[in-house]
Protein backbone atom coordinates (compact mmCIF):
# COMPACT_ATOMS: atom_id res chain seq x y z
CA UNK A 1 0.00 0.00 0.00
CA UNK A 2 1.24 3.25 -1.01
CA UNK A 3 1.99 5.53 1.79
CA UNK A 4 0.28 9.03 2.26
CA UNK A 5 2.36 11.92 2.08
CA UNK A 6 2.21 13.77 5.93
CA UNK A 7 0.75 16.74 6.06
CA UNK A 8 2.77 19.81 6.74
CA UNK A 9 1.55 22.09 10.40
CA UNK A 10 4.28 24.50 9.69
CA UNK A 11 4.16 27.72 8.08
CA UNK A 12 5.03 27.17 4.62
CA UNK A 13 8.43 28.96 3.42
CA UNK A 14 7.81 32.02 0.81
CA UNK A 15 9.66 31.24 -2.06
CA UNK A 16 13.24 32.85 -2.35
CA UNK A 17 13.36 36.41 -3.59
CA UNK A 18 15.97 37.46 -6.15
CA UNK A 19 18.91 38.93 -5.18
CA UNK A 20 19.80 42.26 -6.25
CA UNK A 21 23.80 42.08 -7.54
CA UNK A 22 25.22 45.77 -7.18
CA UNK A 23 27.09 46.87 -10.10
CA UNK A 24 29.29 49.89 -10.04
CA UNK A 25 27.59 52.67 -12.31
CA UNK A 26 28.82 55.50 -13.93
CA UNK A 27 26.54 58.62 -15.10
CA UNK A 28 27.65 61.25 -17.16
CA UNK A 29 25.63 64.88 -16.11
CA UNK A 30 24.33 66.19 -13.37
CA UNK A 31 20.98 67.69 -14.89
CA UNK A 32 17.09 66.18 -14.40
CA UNK A 33 17.90 63.55 -15.59
CA UNK A 34 21.48 62.20 -14.71
CA UNK A 35 20.01 62.71 -10.90
CA UNK A 36 16.70 61.37 -11.03
CA UNK A 37 18.37 58.39 -12.91
CA UNK A 38 21.56 58.16 -10.22
CA UNK A 39 19.49 58.68 -6.95
CA UNK A 40 16.97 55.69 -8.28
CA UNK A 41 19.79 53.33 -8.82
CA UNK A 42 22.01 54.42 -5.17
CA UNK A 43 18.18 53.71 -3.49
CA UNK A 44 18.24 50.23 -4.98
CA UNK A 45 21.80 49.69 -3.66
CA UNK A 46 23.92 50.29 -6.55
CA UNK A 47 27.36 52.02 -6.52
CA UNK A 48 26.85 54.99 -8.37
CA UNK A 49 29.15 57.90 -9.43
CA UNK A 50 28.18 60.73 -11.39
CA UNK A 51 30.58 63.12 -13.65
CA UNK A 52 29.60 66.61 -13.87
CA UNK A 53 31.86 69.05 -15.91
CA UNK A 54 30.10 72.36 -14.14
CA UNK A 55 30.59 73.26 -10.57
CA UNK A 56 27.07 71.81 -9.72
CA UNK A 57 24.30 69.48 -10.53
CA UNK A 58 21.40 71.16 -12.47
CA UNK A 59 21.68 70.90 -16.14
CA UNK A 60 19.43 73.25 -18.06
CA UNK A 61 17.59 73.63 -14.47
CA UNK A 62 20.60 75.85 -13.91
CA UNK A 63 21.12 79.34 -12.25
CA UNK A 64 22.83 81.99 -11.95
CA UNK A 65 23.67 84.52 -9.10
CA UNK A 66 24.44 88.12 -9.17
CA UNK A 67 24.72 91.19 -6.73
CA UNK A 68 21.00 92.03 -7.86
CA UNK A 69 19.52 88.05 -7.74
CA UNK A 70 19.37 85.01 -9.11
CA UNK A 71 18.77 84.80 -12.91
CA UNK A 72 17.32 81.63 -14.36
CA UNK A 73 19.28 80.93 -17.31
CA UNK A 74 17.74 77.79 -18.50
CA UNK A 75 14.44 76.10 -18.23
CA UNK A 76 12.31 78.74 -16.95
CA UNK A 77 9.48 76.84 -15.31
CA UNK A 78 7.94 72.91 -15.02
CA UNK A 79 4.72 71.13 -14.98
CA UNK A 80 3.42 68.43 -12.92
CA UNK A 81 1.60 66.34 -15.14
CA UNK A 82 3.59 62.55 -14.63
CA UNK A 83 1.91 61.17 -11.13
CA UNK A 84 5.47 59.71 -10.60
CA UNK A 85 7.45 63.11 -11.05
CA UNK A 86 4.33 64.46 -8.19
CA UNK A 87 5.45 61.79 -5.57
CA UNK A 88 9.00 62.69 -5.80
CA UNK A 89 8.25 66.34 -6.18
CA UNK A 90 6.65 65.22 -2.14
CA UNK A 91 10.08 64.41 -1.17
CA UNK A 92 11.56 67.85 -1.47
CA UNK A 93 8.53 70.18 -0.06
CA UNK A 94 10.17 73.58 -0.34
CA UNK A 95 12.14 73.12 -3.20
CA UNK A 96 9.53 73.91 -5.57
CA UNK A 97 6.27 76.32 -5.60
CA UNK A 98 3.12 77.63 -8.14
CA UNK A 99 4.06 80.76 -9.96
CA UNK A 100 1.05 82.19 -11.26
CA UNK A 101 3.00 84.64 -13.44
CA UNK A 102 -0.35 86.36 -14.27
CA UNK A 103 -1.31 83.83 -16.81
CA UNK A 104 1.37 83.39 -19.63
CA UNK A 105 0.75 86.22 -22.60
CA UNK A 106 1.25 85.45 -25.82
CA UNK A 107 2.84 88.25 -28.28
CA UNK A 108 2.92 89.31 -31.96
CA UNK A 109 5.55 90.24 -33.81
CA UNK A 110 5.54 93.96 -32.36
CA UNK A 111 5.39 92.86 -28.82
CA UNK A 112 1.17 93.67 -28.65
CA UNK A 113 -0.62 91.29 -27.07
CA UNK A 114 -2.03 88.54 -29.44
CA UNK A 115 -3.81 86.51 -27.02
CA UNK A 116 -4.38 86.62 -22.92
CA UNK A 117 -3.09 83.73 -21.96
CA UNK A 118 -2.00 80.34 -23.07
CA UNK A 119 -4.64 78.21 -24.04
CA UNK A 120 -5.67 75.39 -21.64
CA UNK A 121 -3.31 77.35 -18.80
CA UNK A 122 -2.28 74.76 -16.30
CA UNK A 123 -0.06 75.13 -13.13
CA UNK A 124 3.43 76.56 -13.35
CA UNK A 125 6.32 75.39 -10.86
CA UNK A 126 9.71 76.92 -10.15
CA UNK A 127 12.40 76.33 -7.69
CA UNK A 128 13.03 77.89 -4.93
CA UNK A 129 14.89 80.06 -4.07
CA UNK A 130 16.24 79.24 -7.98
CA UNK A 131 15.40 76.75 -10.67
CA UNK A 132 18.32 74.69 -9.78
CA UNK A 133 17.09 73.91 -6.19
CA UNK A 134 15.12 70.75 -7.08
CA UNK A 135 18.21 69.00 -8.61
CA UNK A 136 20.63 70.09 -6.05
CA UNK A 137 18.04 68.87 -3.55
CA UNK A 138 17.96 65.56 -5.21
CA UNK A 139 21.41 65.46 -5.52
CA UNK A 140 22.62 66.67 -1.90
CA UNK A 141 22.93 62.71 -0.43
CA UNK A 142 25.05 61.81 -3.72
CA UNK A 143 27.66 64.60 -3.17
CA UNK A 144 27.54 63.97 0.27
CA UNK A 145 28.95 60.48 0.07
CA UNK A 146 31.51 61.52 -2.72
CA UNK A 147 29.38 59.90 -5.58
CA UNK A 148 28.91 63.39 -7.16
CA UNK A 149 31.96 64.55 -9.16
CA UNK A 150 31.92 68.32 -10.02
CA UNK A 151 34.31 70.32 -12.49
CA UNK A 152 34.92 66.78 -13.84
CA UNK A 153 34.56 66.67 -17.65
CA UNK A 154 34.29 63.17 -19.24
CA UNK A 155 36.81 63.38 -22.34
CA UNK A 156 36.86 59.58 -23.17
CA UNK A 157 34.86 56.18 -22.55
CA UNK A 158 36.88 52.99 -23.17
CA UNK A 159 36.85 49.32 -22.14
CA UNK A 160 38.38 49.05 -19.18
CA UNK A 161 42.06 48.19 -19.50
CA UNK A 162 42.28 45.26 -16.60
CA UNK A 163 38.93 44.47 -16.85
CA UNK A 164 37.74 44.12 -20.65
CA UNK A 165 34.09 43.20 -19.91
CA UNK A 166 34.12 46.59 -18.16
CA UNK A 167 34.17 50.33 -18.44
CA UNK A 168 37.13 53.10 -18.18
CA UNK A 169 36.26 57.03 -18.04
CA UNK A 170 38.75 59.54 -18.85
CA UNK A 171 38.38 63.01 -17.02
CA UNK A 172 39.93 66.60 -17.54
CA UNK A 173 39.26 68.96 -14.44
CA UNK A 174 39.24 72.67 -14.14
CA UNK A 175 42.61 72.97 -12.82
CA UNK A 176 44.33 71.09 -15.87
CA UNK A 177 44.10 67.58 -14.32
CA UNK A 178 43.21 64.17 -15.79
CA UNK A 179 42.44 61.16 -14.49
CA UNK A 180 41.08 57.30 -15.15
CA UNK A 181 38.05 56.13 -13.07
CA UNK A 182 37.80 52.42 -14.07
CA UNK A 183 35.89 49.55 -13.06
CA UNK A 184 31.90 50.13 -14.57
CA UNK A 185 29.92 47.66 -15.26
CA UNK A 186 27.93 50.11 -16.66
CA UNK A 187 28.25 54.03 -18.41
CA UNK A 188 24.42 55.98 -18.69
CA UNK A 189 25.16 58.98 -20.53
CA UNK A 190 22.81 61.75 -19.14
CA UNK A 191 24.05 64.12 -21.97
CA UNK A 192 22.54 66.12 -25.05
CA UNK A 193 22.27 63.63 -28.07
CA UNK A 194 24.81 65.42 -29.97
CA UNK A 195 27.28 65.25 -26.81
CA UNK A 196 26.63 61.60 -26.09
CA UNK A 197 27.19 60.43 -30.22
CA UNK A 198 30.72 62.66 -29.18
CA UNK A 199 31.74 59.83 -26.73
CA UNK A 200 29.80 57.07 -28.65
CA UNK A 201 31.91 57.68 -31.39
CA UNK A 202 34.68 55.72 -30.28
CA UNK A 203 33.59 52.92 -29.19
CA UNK A 204 33.53 50.42 -31.61
CA UNK A 205 30.70 48.66 -29.98
CA UNK A 206 28.25 51.27 -29.48
CA UNK A 207 27.39 51.70 -33.72
CA UNK A 208 23.58 50.99 -32.93
CA UNK A 209 23.39 53.38 -30.26
CA UNK A 210 25.01 56.18 -32.12
CA UNK A 211 22.81 55.50 -35.16
CA UNK A 212 19.58 55.61 -33.16
CA UNK A 213 20.89 59.04 -32.22
CA UNK A 214 20.76 60.96 -35.63
CA UNK A 215 17.74 62.10 -36.24
CA UNK A 216 17.22 63.77 -32.86
CA UNK A 217 17.22 67.52 -33.72
CA UNK A 218 17.88 69.96 -30.95
CA UNK A 219 18.44 73.48 -31.36
CA UNK A 220 20.74 76.25 -29.41
CA UNK A 221 19.69 79.55 -27.06
CA UNK A 222 20.67 82.35 -26.56
CA UNK A 223 19.94 83.93 -23.21
CA UNK A 224 20.28 87.50 -22.36
CA UNK A 225 19.46 88.81 -18.69
CA UNK A 226 19.17 92.36 -17.29
CA UNK A 227 18.27 93.79 -13.86
CA UNK A 228 16.90 97.36 -13.42
CA UNK A 229 17.16 98.21 -9.49
CA UNK A 230 16.25 101.49 -10.06
CA UNK A 231 12.51 100.06 -9.96
CA UNK A 232 13.12 98.81 -6.45
CA UNK A 233 11.69 102.92 -4.98
CA UNK A 234 8.52 104.47 -3.20
CA UNK A 235 5.71 104.46 -5.83
CA UNK A 236 7.87 102.46 -8.12
CA UNK A 237 7.89 98.11 -8.29
CA UNK A 238 8.02 97.09 -11.69
CA UNK A 239 8.93 98.70 -15.24
CA UNK A 240 7.30 97.98 -18.35
CA UNK A 241 4.37 95.53 -19.13
CA UNK A 242 2.09 94.43 -16.23
CA UNK A 243 2.25 90.83 -17.37
CA UNK A 244 5.39 89.04 -15.77
CA UNK A 245 6.10 86.02 -18.40
CA UNK A 246 5.19 86.02 -22.55
CA UNK A 247 5.79 83.45 -25.33
CA UNK A 248 6.67 86.33 -28.51
CA UNK A 249 6.69 85.57 -32.25
CA UNK A 250 8.76 88.43 -32.45
CA UNK A 251 11.95 86.80 -34.86
CA UNK A 252 14.87 87.37 -32.52
CA UNK A 253 13.05 86.41 -29.21
CA UNK A 254 10.59 83.80 -28.02
CA UNK A 255 10.48 84.02 -23.94
CA UNK A 256 10.50 86.84 -21.45
CA UNK A 257 10.22 86.47 -17.96
CA UNK A 258 10.24 89.16 -15.09
CA UNK A 259 12.34 86.95 -12.50
CA UNK A 260 11.73 89.05 -9.58
CA UNK A 261 7.71 87.61 -9.98
CA UNK A 262 9.03 84.27 -9.17
CA UNK A 263 8.22 83.11 -5.87
CA UNK A 264 10.65 83.04 -3.38
CA UNK A 265 12.94 86.06 -5.52
CA UNK A 266 14.69 89.12 -4.42
CA UNK A 267 12.27 92.13 -5.34
CA UNK A 268 14.57 93.82 -7.46
CA UNK A 269 13.09 94.30 -11.22
CA UNK A 270 15.29 91.37 -13.23
CA UNK A 271 13.96 90.07 -16.66
CA UNK A 272 15.09 86.63 -18.78
CA UNK A 273 14.85 86.57 -22.52
CA UNK A 274 15.46 83.62 -24.45
CA UNK A 275 15.79 84.02 -28.29
CA UNK A 276 14.07 81.97 -30.84
CA UNK A 277 16.02 78.23 -31.72
CA UNK A 278 15.87 79.64 -35.60
CA UNK A 279 17.49 83.09 -34.84
CA UNK A 280 19.71 81.55 -32.25
CA UNK A 281 20.88 79.05 -34.54
CA UNK A 282 21.58 81.86 -37.55
CA UNK A 283 23.96 83.85 -34.56
CA UNK A 284 25.61 80.88 -33.01
CA UNK A 285 29.33 82.09 -33.31
CA UNK A 286 27.86 85.90 -33.55
CA UNK A 287 30.57 87.39 -31.04
CA UNK A 288 28.57 87.82 -27.58
CA UNK A 289 28.95 91.80 -27.66
CA UNK A 290 26.79 91.96 -31.03
CA UNK A 291 24.04 89.16 -30.13
CA UNK A 292 23.23 90.69 -26.40
CA UNK A 293 22.83 94.64 -28.68
CA UNK A 294 20.50 92.71 -30.60
CA UNK A 295 18.92 91.50 -27.77
CA UNK A 296 18.58 93.95 -25.88
CA UNK A 297 16.95 96.31 -28.71
CA UNK A 298 14.19 93.77 -29.33
CA UNK A 299 13.84 93.17 -25.68
CA UNK A 300 13.34 97.35 -25.37
CA UNK A 301 10.38 96.95 -28.70
CA UNK A 302 8.51 94.15 -26.64
CA UNK A 303 8.58 95.63 -23.38
CA UNK A 304 8.64 99.14 -23.96
CA UNK A 305 11.69 99.50 -20.97
CA UNK A 306 13.93 101.93 -22.34
CA UNK A 307 15.68 102.59 -19.00
CA UNK A 308 19.25 101.62 -19.04
CA UNK A 309 19.93 98.04 -17.16
CA UNK A 310 22.49 98.38 -14.23
CA UNK A 311 23.06 94.23 -15.12
CA UNK A 312 23.03 92.84 -18.87
CA UNK A 313 24.77 89.40 -19.37
CA UNK A 314 24.67 86.92 -21.59
CA UNK A 315 24.61 83.06 -21.76
CA UNK A 316 24.53 80.48 -24.63
CA UNK A 317 23.47 77.31 -24.62
CA UNK A 318 24.52 75.25 -27.86
CA UNK A 319 22.06 72.33 -26.90
CA UNK A 320 19.28 73.57 -25.63
CA UNK A 321 15.51 73.10 -26.93
CA UNK A 322 14.75 69.78 -28.88
CA UNK A 323 12.28 69.78 -32.08
CA UNK A 324 12.74 66.21 -32.99
CA UNK A 325 12.27 64.07 -29.52
CA UNK A 326 13.81 60.27 -29.86
CA UNK A 327 10.39 59.06 -29.52
CA UNK A 328 11.05 56.37 -26.50
CA UNK A 329 12.12 57.22 -23.09
CA UNK A 330 15.45 55.98 -23.04
CA UNK A 331 18.28 53.85 -24.78
CA UNK A 332 19.91 51.03 -23.00
CA UNK A 333 21.85 48.70 -24.39
CA UNK A 334 22.49 45.62 -21.96
CA UNK A 335 25.03 43.47 -23.98
CA UNK A 336 27.34 46.40 -23.88
CA UNK A 337 26.29 48.20 -20.21
CA UNK A 338 25.67 51.30 -22.38
CA UNK A 339 22.27 53.75 -21.56
CA UNK A 340 21.05 57.48 -22.65
CA UNK A 341 18.46 59.44 -21.22
CA UNK A 342 17.23 63.14 -21.27
CA UNK A 343 14.62 65.38 -22.11
CA UNK A 344 15.81 64.92 -25.95
CA UNK A 345 13.88 60.92 -25.61
CA UNK A 346 10.17 62.12 -25.11
CA UNK A 347 10.31 66.03 -25.66
CA UNK A 348 12.29 68.87 -24.32
CA UNK A 349 10.09 68.94 -20.59
CA UNK A 350 11.55 69.31 -17.12
CA UNK A 351 9.07 66.42 -16.92
CA UNK A 352 10.39 64.55 -20.00
CA UNK A 353 14.11 64.20 -18.60
CA UNK A 354 12.79 63.18 -15.22
CA UNK A 355 10.58 60.48 -17.08
CA UNK A 356 13.52 59.46 -18.79
CA UNK A 357 15.99 59.26 -16.00
CA UNK A 358 13.86 57.20 -14.43
CA UNK A 359 12.70 54.67 -16.84
CA UNK A 360 16.49 54.06 -17.43
CA UNK A 361 17.03 53.28 -13.62
CA UNK A 362 14.03 50.81 -13.75
CA UNK A 363 15.44 48.79 -16.66
CA UNK A 364 18.80 48.10 -14.38
CA UNK A 365 17.13 47.94 -10.78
Amino acid sequence: MAKRPRSSTGPRKKPAQPTLVPQRIAIVGAGMAGITCARTLAQAGHDVTVFEKSAGASGRMASTDTAFGSFDTGAQYFTVRDPRFELALATAPNAARRWSANAVRILDEHGQVSSPSLPHPEPHWVGVPAMNRLVRDWAAPLQAQGRLLTQTRVSALQRDTLQPQRWQLHTAGDDGSSQVHAGFDAVLLALPAPQAAELLAAVPSAGALAEALQPVTIAPCWTLMLAFPQAVQPGLTTLGPQWNAARSTHHRIAWLARESSKPGRSQIERWTVQASDVWSSEHLDDSAERVQGKLHRAFVDITGIHAEPSHIALKRWKHAKTLKALGQTHLWDPANGIGLCGDWCLGHRVEDAFVSGLSLALSLS
